[in-house]
């Protein structure tokens, strides 16, 4: 059953469809350790640094990273808002699921 209340639908379906590549789920993984720049990352990653931009695109276009300037660099870092909109599907269909399993049990004879 899906709840009807979900805000930000756009925002969790994004998210969860980018961490659905494994690549992008590495980036960010790493991003969850700290801010990097591209270079930084196709350093520790097996993937090109043009491959890390594009990546890293989809994680922001999903809301999960933010990047800033400093200097001719970009570095990017994890979207706490985004990350906080995520968190809340997830606790909410999980919520819903446990209900749901509360309720089959209650029913067994």
């Amino acid at each position: 059953m899906v709840s009807l209340n979900l805000r930000f639908v756009g925002t969790y379906q994004d998210a969860l469809g980018a961490l659905g590549d494994p690549t992008r789920r590495l980036i960010f993984e790493h991003l969850t350790r700290g801010p990097r720049a591209v270079g930084e990352l196709a350093n520790e990653l097996p993937v090109s640094r043009p491959a890390v931009s594009q990546h890293l695109k989809a994680l922001k276009d999903a809301g999960l990273v933010v990047d800033r300037a400093v200097g001719t660099r970009r570095i990017y870092h994890v979207n706490p808002a985004g990350v906080a909109g995520l968190r809340a599907y997830l606790d909410q269909v999980w919520g819903d699921a446990l209900t749901a399993f509360q309720a089959f049990l209650e029913e067994k004879p």
